[in-house]
């Protein structure tokens, strides 16, 4: 007796169930965590990052003295938060706001973050490089070497303390 036709990847012929459901359950599980992403995105005003206004650094209450100390501070009138806490250049400008922004909703999301808030050396090293970049005819006759920092004597200029 012949047995009968079994379709390929059924139950009935003894390997297992179809490969079929395994793209489609990768596409559901990629829709779901881009819809999640997406939320999120939206929930934390994520398109205003992408921009140059200051008031979104302090969508976040925690940002709220810093800034108000950007208000209160000489350079208030001549630069923006990106101006100094990004690099010029556009590639790198967006790289270092998708790492920052990685590295905040992070801590916000999961609570662990310190009561003072202080800049991570990456953050530092782009602050200082503005800096430098900025008042590069300033800093360029003055003696103090490659390994003094601007804001160690000019840290109120950017966010008066």
């Amino acid at each position: 007796m012949i047995p009968p036709a079994t379709l390929p990847g059924t139950a009935e012929d003894g390997r297992g169930f179809s490969a079929f459901p395994v793209p489609l359950t990768l596409a559901a599980l990629a829709g779901l965590a881009l819809g999640v992403v997406g939320y999120a995105f939206h929930y934390a005003k994520g398109s205003s990052y992408l921009g140059n206004d200051p008031a979104t650094c302090a969508n976040c209450h925690v940002m709220a003295g810093h800034y108000a100390g950007w208000q209160a501070a000489p350079h208030h009138r001549v630069a923006t938060c990106n101006d100094c806490h990004t690099p010029a250049g556009f590639f790198s400008k967006y790289l270092v706001k998708a790492e920052n922004g990685y590295h905040h909703s992070m801590a916000f999301t999961l609570g662990n973050y310190p009561d003072v808030i202080r800049a991570r050396p990456e953050s530092s090293a782009v602050v200082e490089a503005n800096c430098r970049r900025c008042h590069a005819d300033l800093v360029e006759g003055i003696a103090h070497g490659g390994d003094v920092s601007c804001i160690r004597c000019h840290a109120s200029v950017g966010h008066l303390r």
